[in-house]
């Protein structure tokens, strides 16, 4: 028997509703996490691993594209999805300068959409997982081999 990997998944939105509505849709595929402000969020990241970040762009605190933006230092790996239920170029434009957003989808959600999205954004996460493992072991085989290189130079 395998046991699947469900990706966990943070949803960040000032709606309750929103919030409830998304676990009810996805929960069977992810696992899902729900914060109610960039603060709760921060502190859900802050002791739980997390592969996704969705959140809404109106928030009344910070917009999800300053959450992102602000989260992108200490926690540069989960993949980023933004969701608003306005049509605003600037946010698209800000969203993929400063925040690193994977994809912007539009609320009302699909179902369909948002599981394609997750998905999409769940394989894009280990891919980068794959290349940062590959990359600390090219850096550990370069060191071994700058030391091997200095022995011979000195012997």
């Amino acid at each position: 028997m395998t046991t699947e990997v469900k990706p966990t998944v943070l949803y960040v939105d000032d709606e309750l509703n929103n919030l409830l509505s998304f676990k009810a849709a996805f929960r069977r595929q992810f696992n899902i996490l729900t914060a109610d402000s960039a603060a709760e969020a921060r502190r859900i990241l802050s002791v739980t691993p997390v592969h996704i970040i969705v959140s809404d762009q109106r928030m009344p605190q910070m917009t999800g594209i300053e959450f992102f933006s602000s989260i992108l230092e200490e926690y540069p790996d989960p993949v980023r999805i933004l969701l608003t239920g306005y049509a605003d170029i600037q946010a698209v434009i800000d969203a993929i300068n400063l925040g690193q957003v994977f994809r912007y989808c539009t609320k009302p959600w699909s179902e369909e959409e948002i599981i394609r999205h997750l998905d999409e954004a769940y394989q894009l996460y280990e891919l980068k997982m794959q290349q940062k493992e590959l990359n600390e072991q090219l850096m550990d085989n370069n060191e071994k081999m700058e030391f091997l290189l200095r022995q011979q130079l000195l012997s």
